[in-house]
């Protein structure tokens, strides 16, 4: 069996990823909370634990991995979407307008993501299913003497655990207090404690319980789904490393505390963030768009799936314009080879599984892509050039190199075939890789000239021949735009015509 190695944040090494139990694989990563569409950064751990859940289920199988991802759908700012719905004149409570909202967003973003080619997780909890569970973990923690209740709060006492708060993020209690903008109230017995429970308003959303009608703190949320969907120990919590603190930390400090014989997550998994062409993405800067913006205006979910992969995930990652355009070059030539040759069910080539597992080195993994579909592609130019040929070639090869990149979420069937648009009939195709090859023979004997006509015609109608710098006999198309009309499809036989005298 393959075996994973993570760099897990709780003990900053890479380690061997040993499961609690191989037949039932858990892990559980921080969902969104809903009051908008997911930005460009959002997506970005999205991307990489589908990629992380992709190996697992290639590794253990399928039917042995469980990914839980929440939605929070109770917080300050889908109240304060809904609160401006109202003000404008929407129809309905305040708290039917937050439900709308939470609905209406969390349908966003399952579309979003979906068009990202991401799998849906085994679980997608919604905070406000939990609030029973909450509760009762929330009375726990006070019966153990980890939480108490204040002016209609309750919060989580750091001193109660002040030894091992902080060590994910490797901060003392003492430089946090001296380092963080921590909420100052009056009920709280320590800057640092958190707030398990808050009250709420009769019209925003809120539930009985022993502290009156208010509603769950951010951080208790997760502890409560994960305990009830996964259990007291899992093997894998992942999320952005913005949520290293506070709230993966108070997450720990919640479970631990409320269930002192479970290990809580074993391993901790945390993705880098996102910039735009080299800055923080933010409004004020007039870089800040969605998922959704960025597929309106045409580009390909697979392409932004691609750019994100092109970085390891522990590593910022900066979104170009420039890159989205060459990962759209590349996966345009690695579609028009697939379906010019056609593949059946294939196997993850061996070394792409290794480069992978290695702490989903995804960058390794579409080096070693690159690789393979220029070992392919030249193999076909060979066959191709061979009068003895006839018949499908390299099926077996290019169906490896299909479930090689599948293996990441690219090539996948979902994605559709959005490089149709572009494809060059096989009629076509088969001219230009004739004039191709005699551009390579005129490069060979140095018949510049005769090249020089042959490139230059084809540039004309907008197909641009470019030598590989790996092999002077190997050639591809590069940003071919190729208009598929009987003038263009003259002047190419004219040309082969003019060649084959």
């Amino acid at each position: 069996m393959t075996t994973i190695k993570l760099h897990n944040t709780r003990t900053r090494t890479k380690e061997d990823f040993v499961p609690i139990d191989p037949d039932n694989v858990r892990m559980y990563v921080c969902g969104p909370t809903v009051y908008d569409r997911a930005h460009l950064g959002n997506a970005r751990p999205v991307v990489v634990f589908d990629v992380l859940y992709r190996l697992l289920r290639h590794v253990y199988g399928a039917e042995r991995v469980t990914y839980v991802r929440n939605f929070t759908d109770v917080d300050d700012k889908i109240n304060a979407t809904a609160l401006a719905r109202k003000q404008a004149g929407a129809e309905g409570s305040l708290e039917q307008l937050v439900q709308e909202r939470s609905d209406e967003t969390i349908g966003w973003y399952l579309h979003d993501m979906g068009a990202l080619g991401t799998l849906e997780p085994n679980e997608m909890p919604r905070a406000t299913q939990f609030i029973a569970q909450m509760i009762a973990m929330i009375e726990d923690l006070i019966a153990k003497g980890h939480a108490y209740a204040a002016e209609g709060h309750v919060l989580f006492a750091v001193d109660s655990w002040k030894e091992s708060y902080g060590k994910l993020s490797g901060r003392s209690v003492d430089d946090m207090i001296a380092g963080a903008r921590v909420e100052v109230a009056p009920y709280k017995k320590n800057p640092m404690d958190f707030v398990l429970w808050k009250p709420s308003t009769d019209e925003l959303p809120g539930w009985d319980s022993p502290w009156g009608r208010g509603r769950p703190g951010w951080h208790i949320e997760c502890s409560a789904m994960s305990y009830e969907l996964l259990g007291e120990s899992f093997d894998i919590h992942g999320g952005g490393n913005d949520l290293m603190f506070p709230h993966h930390e108070n997450e720990i400090a919640q479970s631990k505390c409320a269930h002192p014989h479970g290990e809580f997550a074993r391993v901790w998994l945390h993705n880098e963030m996102l910039q735009v062409e080299g800055k923080k993405m933010s409004k004020s800067l007039g870089n800040f768009f969605t998922v959704h913006d960025l597929l309106e205006q045409g580009v390909p979910g697979e392409v932004i799936r691609f750019v994100f992969l092109q970085t390891h995930y522990r590593k910022p990652m900066d979104w170009t314009e420039k890159k989205a355009r060459e990962a759209e070059a590349t996966l345009r030539k690695w579609r028009d080879l697939v379906s010019e040759i056609g593949c059946v069910e294939g196997e993850p080539l061996p070394e792409i599984v290794k480069v992978l597992a290695d702490d989903l080195n995804t960058a390794g993994a579409i080096t070693l892509l690159h690789e393979e579909f220029r070992r392919i592609r030249k193999l076909r130019n060979e066959l191709l050039q061979s009068v003895e040929h006839e018949g499908p070639i390299l099926a077996e090869e290019v169906s490896d190199f299909v479930a090689s990149a599948q293996l990441i979420g690219l090539l996948t069937p979902e994605f559709g075939d959005w490089a149709q648009d572009k494809k060059l009939s096989t009629e076509v195709r088969d001219v230009i890789e004739r004039l191709a090859r005699k551009w390579i023979e005129s490069r060979r004997s140095k018949n510049w000239e005769r090249a020089d006509k042959i490139r230059d015609e084809l540039a004309a109608i907008g197909i641009r021949l470019v030598v590989e710098k790996t092999n002077s006999s190997e050639w591809r198309y590069e940003n071919p735009d190729y208009a598929d009309n009987e003038a263009n499809r003259a002047r190419l036989k004219a040309l082969l015509d003019l060649e084959s005298k």
